[in-house]
């Protein structure tokens, strides 16, 4: 749990005893590739920090396509946040892509710690608006950039994702198909 601790201290500065209080409060789990931490219409209540390996964020579209939404690596979270703050079901997915060894928060020992150490109001605020600006940024992509573009600019600024994930996974993340990535990759678009 150094990884987070470590995380958490570029943000803001934990006693010993808050440190103490806060990893009582954090569960540990070896997740095996492609196991499930949350799945779609169950209770969205728990909060993942990846300390190492690869987890992705992802739903099932109406015709029954994975739709990849966000992929995390080491000192990243994630969840469906509103299932998470609303205490209501997900609508996603959380599955690790690789073996993942993960922090994991529940909605209720969030709320104990936020009351008992006000700092982590600060740096869950910060991290939250960094996730939220990468969902911007990447929304913006997905309407702005071809799907050419989409994957050399992943590639660019991103290689151990593209390097980690699997392609129809990465494919599903840029919005096309893994045949298209294919032929991106070859050169023959």
């Amino acid at each position: 749990m150094q990884n987070l601790l470590e995380h958490i201290d570029k943000f803001v500065s934990l006693d010993e005893s808050e440190k103490e209080l806060l990893l009582s409060r954090i569960s540990y789990v070896e997740a095996r590739k492609k196991q499930f931490l949350l799945e779609a219409g169950k209770p969205g209540y728990k909060l993942f920090f990846v300390l190492k390996g690869c987890l992705r964020l992802y739903l099932i579209t109406p015709k029954g396509n994975e739709q990849t939404h966000q992929f995390v690596i080491e000192n990243w979270w994630m969840t469906d946040y509103l299932a998470f703050h609303n205490d209501s079901v997900s609508g996603f997915y959380v599955q690790a892509v690789e073996r993942s060894e993960v922090a994991v928060l529940q909605k209720s020992d969030m709320d104990f710690l936020l009351e008992k150490i006000p700092k982590l109001e600060r740096y869950f605020r910060l991290c939250y608006q960094k996730a939220v600006g990468a969902a911007q940024k990447r929304i913006s992509y997905l309407f702005s950039l071809s799907a050419e573009e989409r994957f050399h600019n992943m590639n660019d600024k991103f290689p151990e994702f593209v390097q980690r994930v699997p392609q129809y996974m990465l494919a599903s993340y840029l919005d096309f198909s893994a045949e298209f990535l294919s032929k991106i990759r070859a050169g023959k678009v």
